[in-house]
């Protein structure tokens, strides 16, 4: 069976309920066909990244444990047995088609550290370059809040951006979204293309049909929030129709594709993390003056724009950037700290070198700054 010819780099998740058996343990058939449909596409040319969610699930067993723990410690023991069970199947399987899988555990502060993600960023890169397969999975075992980063839907567009993917496939136990909740509606139907997410759209929404998994389909509408920001397509189906990975991956699947904008601009690496990674640690508040200079002349933000600063941030420091009406508009790195704008962003710009040593007189250079016409995602 062949594919279009043209390349992609596409993110595939595969959701916990996708690789367990009815009694909640890892079901190895499952992830063997899953696996075979991944190396049909890489046939075909494709670079695939697997996010892979099942840790829990394949070592809870080992553990001693008959049914899956609810109690943080003991998912973290079962994950730290469950990464290796997974890691060996896969392994083996990507094998056996003559492909080498890698894992990469990753956290939140992975994300929000800029160095951490372009080192994470230029590994993936190597690997691909290389013909290997990345397997991916939040770092469950030093998680300190929850087993999930979110939950892997989100975990899975954050990769997706990290990589500069072309589609990102969330695979789970459902087949899309529907226009109301299918298990109560019979008369529910499919939406198999989505360019906005509206507000119908995330009431619609359901939660998931399984209790292996983390994330329901609200999760997986937030994944897709951001993988759309980012400029990235976006399908989600049900693991269980065949072929769904080579169908998806040539827009023939039965699902719901969300697609972005064709007019979308594209944000570079550093804008790319500023908009979706960095975890702002405050805001600044902006007259209408600097929200058309900013969103509209694509102009630095001035210091003399800032009517408000909330929160504790220094110089380096992530920013949301908010208008009078409290809407965010944007978000950039700060060239001060909250102190030093809150006593500054009364004086003209000439004379603020009298007052503060800065190495930058606006607030926020252009370079540093990520505009937009609706929220973000976010952050987590």
């Amino acid at each position: 069976m062949a594919g279009n010819q043209e390349t992609k780099r596409i993110v595939v998740k595969i959701g916990s309920s996708s690789l367990t058996s009815r009694n909640g343990a890892i079901s190895y058939r499952k992830l063997v066909r899953l696996v075979d449909e991944i190396a049909q596409i890489k046939d075909d040319g494709h670079e695939v990244v697997l996010v892979s969610s099942g840790a829990v699930a394949a070592g809870y067993r080992k553990l001693g444990f008959i049914e899956r723990p609810n109690h943080l410690a003991e998912k973290q023991a079962a994950a730290s047995i469950g990464q290796c069970l997974l890691m060996e199947a896969y392994s083996e399987r990507f094998g056996s088609h003559g492909y080498v899988a890698s894992q990469i555990l990753i956290t939140r502060s992975d994300f929000l550290d800029q160095k951490r993600y372009m080192n994470a960023r230029n590994t993936i890169q190597v690997l691909l370059e290389r013909g290997v397969v990345p397997i991916v999975n939040e770092n469950d075992t030093i998680t300190i809040k929850q087993l999930k980063f979110g939950d892997n839907d989100t975990l899975s567009a954050k990769v997706a951006g990290l990589v500069d993917a072309d589609q990102l496939i969330i695979l789970s136990d459902i087949d899309g979204l529907y226009d109301d909740n299918p298990h109560t509606n019979p008369n529910a139907k499919l939406l198999k293309v989505v360019h906005d997410i509206t507000p119908e759209i995330e009431e619609a929404a359901g939660e998931s049909a399984s209790d292996v998994g983390t994330g329901g389909m609200n999760s997986k509408i937030e994944a897709a929030k951001i993988s759309l920001a980012a400029g990235i397509e976006t399908f989600i189906g049900d693991a269980n129709r065949p072929n769904i990975l080579f169908e998806a991956v040539n827009r023939q699947a039965r699902g719901t594709y969300f697609k972005p904008n064709a007019d979308q601009d594209d944000l570079n690496v550093r804008k790319h993390w500023i908009a979706f990674n960095s975890g702002p640690k405050g805001e600044v508040t902006i007259d209408e003056g600097a929200r058309i200079a900013i969103t509209e002349e694509q102009s630095h933000l001035l210091p003399q724009g800032v009517r408000e600063v909330s929160g504790t941030f220094d110089c380096g420091d992530v920013v949301v950037i908010s208008d009078m009406q409290g809407m965010e508009v944007g978000r950039g790195v700060i060239n001060y700290s909250a102190a030093q704008l809150r006593e500054i962003k009364r004086f003209k710009l000439k004379d603020i070198p009298e007052y503060i040593k800065v190495t930058k007189s606006e607030a926020i250079s252009q370079n540093d700054l990520v505009c937009h016409n609706t929220n973000l995602p976010t952050p987590t």
